[in-house]
């Protein structure tokens, strides 16, 4: 234990730059860019009726089956394509143009929701409807999720991506003031006039993404020559990261956090109505707790003006993470669940945010799409297992000694990845040097 806490401290020695812990005139710096202003503007209003969506098609779920086994099922079938397709898409976003990529997915996801709308509207929608959309749109968000995190250094590079790190933090900010804002709209609406409704206005909502895309103005960026088989680019990609301490440390944790501890956004539904004993404003309040925690988390990653201690965030994140989910594993008590949450949600978006900006800070510019699939694979990848592995071992031992065993897990891999930060930061050091983020003498 002792050289556990030596390894932890030592950091200090090998990494001794302070930074300004709050700058509330570095919150929107990303904003000063008109791209990325068109981006927040549009992605946002998206986002709103995405969540929405998964909050409705849950519920939807839940209560045409009564199982969480098949609430399992649903969240895997839909976020497996991830894991098997994020790292295709790597090499795709590092090869072609990727906003002209990320106008066809949309396209693509909005499509999936007005056929899903028009069947529970029409009253004709059975669960293997659900269990087919939602693996479509699991392809669709396979290729989205890396395209449009290698897309956003473009949106901000007119000073060289200085702002790159303000702006990972503010489209954190932004999928959690949507996470904040979708359930609670959601659970209005499917008590008043049912799930349809949602799948709907998310169907309409992609239409704001998309004229955003079409209004930019992006600088052309130099595309690797298509030469090489798209199974050699994706066996360097991996080369290049799961040789890098760094870079596979960071994916090691986002992979254990997801795998182990995300199963709670799936079995949410499972504690607003047995655990809480409430309905669908039950639903959306917990998850708009864990929405209002992950944005506090973000808007404070977004209020830092360097990316340095970044990688000793992602190691408390982690454990806050843990530690949150093991207390709400216990509470029986809504305001008490809500807390928990919003320190689960905060835990959660500062590893993920603070995991993405140091791995595109050090990662080379050429190989940037290949890294942010395999970071898409690490988070979004393995959440399906872990849906899986949560809908499995609750209709066993029930949800709550679930994410018992979850949240254990996550305080255990945060502790491993404590263990390793000196060598990590030793790493990272010379690099951040090189590009003039930290001085050569501190």
């Amino acid at each position: 234990m002792r050289s556990l806490k030596n390894s932890i401290w030592k950091r200090r020695n090998i990494f001794p730059i302070r930074s300004r812990r709050f700058d509330p005139h570095q919150v929107f710096a990303a904003l000063g860019h008109r791209n990325y202003r068109l981006f927040f503007t549009g992605q946002g209003i998206s986002l709103v009726g995405t969540w929405m969506q998964k909050v409705a098609e849950q519920w939807l779920v839940y209560r045409l089956t009564g199982s969480v086994l098949m609430l399992g099922l649903v969240g895997f079938l839909g976020q497996v394509p991830t894991f098997v397709l994020a790292p295709f898409a790597g090499v795709v976003a590092d090869r072609y143009e990727r906003r002209k990529l990320l106008l066809v997915i949309q396209a693509f996801a909005m499509f999936q929701a007005m056929v899903l709308s028009a069947l529970v509207l029409s009253h004709s929608v059975r669960i293997w409807h659900i269990v087919a959309l939602s693996f479509i749109l699991g392809i669709v968000n396979a290729f989205d999720i890396p395209i449009r995190q290698s897309f956003t250094i473009e949106m901000v590079e007119a000073n060289d991506g200085k702002d790159l790190g303000n702006a990972i933090a503010m489209n954190s900010s932004m999928i959690n003031m949507a996470k904040l804002v979708g359930p609670s709209v959601a659970g209005i609406l499917i008590a008043m006039v049912g799930e349809g409704f949602c799948f709907l206005l998310n169907a309409a909502s992609y239409l704001a993404v998309i004229a955003s895309l079409l209004a930019m103005n992006i600088k052309p960026r130099t595309t690797v020559p298509v030469e090489k088989h798209i199974l050699h680019d994706l066996k360097e990609g991996f080369d290049y990261s799961l040789k890098f301490g760094p870079i596979k440390y960071i994916l090691f944790i986002l992979a254990v956090n997801s795998l182990m501890g995300h199963p709670y956004m799936v079995l949410m539904p499972v504690f607003a109505r047995k655990v809480l004993h409430g309905g669908p404003h039950t639903l959306g309040f917990l998850m708009g707790s864990a929405g209002s925690g992950a944005l506090v988390g973000a808007l404070y990653l977004a209020s830092r003006d360097s990316v340095r201690g970044l990688v000793g965030r992602i190691w408390t994140a982690s454990l806050v993470f843990g530690i949150a989910i093991i207390g709400f594993s216990f509470s029986t008590v809504m305001w008490l669940s809500m807390v928990l949450l919003a320190l689960a949600g905060f835990g959660m978006i500062v590893q993920m945010a603070a995991g993405n900006t140091v791995l595109q800070t050090i990662v080379e510019g050429r190989m940037r799409g290949r890294v942010m699939s395999f970071y898409t694979m690490s988070l979004m990848g393995m959440t399906p297992f872990g849906s899986l592995f949560g809908g499995c071992v609750a209709d066993k031992i029930g949800a709550p000694h679930t994410l018992l065993i979850g949240g254990v897990a996550c305080m255990a891999a945060a502790l491993f990845f404590g263990y390793k930060m000196p060598v990590i930061r030793e790493k990272i050091r010379p690099i951040y040097i090189e590009k003039g983020i930290i001085p050569a003498v501190v």
